[in-house]
């Protein structure tokens, strides 16, 4: 990246410190790397997305539904969350043959939450599964950032979004027919900030995706998350002393300490998030997912409130209840 950037743009040294200050000692990219030092436009990069993303949902959704112990022809919804491709018939209808489902499965695919997809999807899953008792519902989150990378692009932003996201996927099932060890309460809350469309989110030129990014993001939460968070605890009937922990989406480390600054969290003490930030990156809406799963792993019995902020500038969240 240094030989990269260093001769034509002139500031990269005083940026070049996003990279070691970035919290990531690993992530997976789509491509060989390459790929990406290539001219690419529209077409190349979302003709990758289409192969690759047709891929991870294929062996997230398996690996979720084998996990639960759930047959892909027992799943009635289906939601797809991404917003780095652009795919006309969606991922699901591409890959429901290879998994599958049924000809009649409900279809959601859904684009344009980018971080905040992933608690988004939960939410939707939710409202879905509640609305059809007995009902199945698959929930896929696939996003390969790094096929965004504009290696002609000198800006701040591009060279701070290259040393932050990463690719990847995760499926989760949900369903009301049986007991779980890991239960959603409610329906989720979401919060969006009026005249912040700016922060982040997608700018489309003929190159195709590139970044949107405001490096104010993290003085912006903490400024504005904690009244938002005691607001969404209140519609939810929930105390602060009834959360055992926050969930959050680890938008880079930056954020992390400006969340457990604004909520008067401990410092340090959004150890999941750091790990998963730490050997994955930022790979957008799959990544609370990641979090979620670390998490039940030692979890004990409580509730749990996920939340991630995204493009709109959105706030969402959701409470979970863990039984071990």
């Amino acid at each position: 990246m240094r030989d990269h950037f260093q001769e034509r743009f002139p500031e990269f040294d005083r940026l070049a410190s996003v990279f070691q200050n970035a919290g990531i000692e690993s992530r997976a990219i789509a491509m060989p790397l390459d790929w990406y030092l290539q001219p690419l436009g529209l077409k190349e990069r979302n003709s990758a997305y289409l192969e690759v993303a047709n891929r991870l949902f294929i062996e997230s959704a398996q690996n979720a539904l084998n996990e639960a112990k759930i047959s892909a022809a027992d799943v009635d919804i289906v939601i797809t969350i991404s917003s780095s491709g652009i795919a006309t018939p969606t991922l699901e209808a591409r890959a429901f043959v290879e998994l599958g489902l049924r000809p009649d499965i409900l279809r959601v695919p859904v684009f344009g939450l980018g971080c905040a997809g992933g608690v988004s999807g939960l939410v939707l899953g939710a409202h879905l599964a509640q609305a059809n008792p007995g009902s199945v519902v698959l929930i896929v989150a696939v996003e390969l950032c790094s096929l965004w990378f504009h290696q002609d692009t000198l800006t701040k932003a591009n060279i701070i979004a290259s040393a932050l996201f990463a690719d990847g996927a995760a499926a989760v099932v949900l369903t009301k027919a049986r007991a779980n060890d890991c239960n959603i309460v409610g329906f989720g809350v979401q919060h969006t900030w009026p005249s912040t469309l700016g922060i982040m989110g997608w700018d489309v030129n003929d190159e195709g995706l590139e970044v949107v990014f405001d490096r104010d993001i993290p003085p912006f939460v903490r400024r504005q998350i904690a009244p938002v968070m005691a607001e969404f605890l209140n519609r939810l009937g929930l105390t602060p002393d009834a959360i055992k922990r926050f969930a959050f989406h680890p938008g880079g480390t930056k954020v992390l300490e400006a969340l457990e600054a604004a909520l008067k969290i401990k410092t340090g003490s959004l150890d999941i998030e750091r790990s998963v930030l730490k050997n994955h990156g930022n790979m957008s809406a799959p990544t609370v997912l990641f979090v979620l799963k670390q998490l039940l792993k030692n979890a004990t019995t409580g509730t749990y409130l996920m939340s991630a902020l995204g493009p709109g500038f959105t706030a969402v969240a959701i409470p979970v209840t863990v039984r071990n």
